[in-house]
């Protein structure tokens, strides 16, 4: 018998971007797979994101950003959570997300990259195989 809580993954859409299907794919995909998933809804501020993280006490914070600001949300995501003595929460963002860009978001502290065209399977594997618990 298993006795391993279930990791538990806040998952965001920060910003104004209204498209939320993608991220309505990986919660169901993510739940399937036995990952408590704390879906925020559409339009979250950095704020929000960061106080359902603490309150919800999550392993890892996911962002989905599909409008084109994802270098200047990650900016503030971290820089907020490290204020907030939040920033051992690892944070993954995936969505439409150029790949020059992924470095820089490493830079910024973010723990991985899922560009769009990234599989459902590798997306599963990085949750369930716990590869956020190595930051890779």
């Amino acid at each position: 018998m298993n006795n391993q809580k279930p990791l538990r993954v806040l998952l965001a859409k920060p910003g104004l971007d209204g498209h939320d299907k993608g991220a309505k794919i990986v919660a169901s995909l993510l739940r399937d797979a036995g990952v408590e998933v704390i879906y925020t809804g559409l339009k979250q501020t950095i704020g929000q994101i960061v106080t359902a993280a603490i309150q919800e006490d999550v392993d890892v914070i996911a962002l989905s950003v599909l409008s084109g600001a994802h270098v200047g949300l990650s900016q503030s995501l971290m820089a907020r959570l490290r204020k907030e003595g939040a920033d051992k929460v690892p944070v993954v963002i995936g969505g439409v997300i150029p790949r020059q860009d992924i470095e820089e978001l490493e830079e910024i502290g973010i723990a991985r990259v899922f560009p769009v065209e990234s599989s459902l399977d590798s997306i599963t594997e990085y949750f369930t195989g716990r590869g956020w618990e190595a930051g890779k």
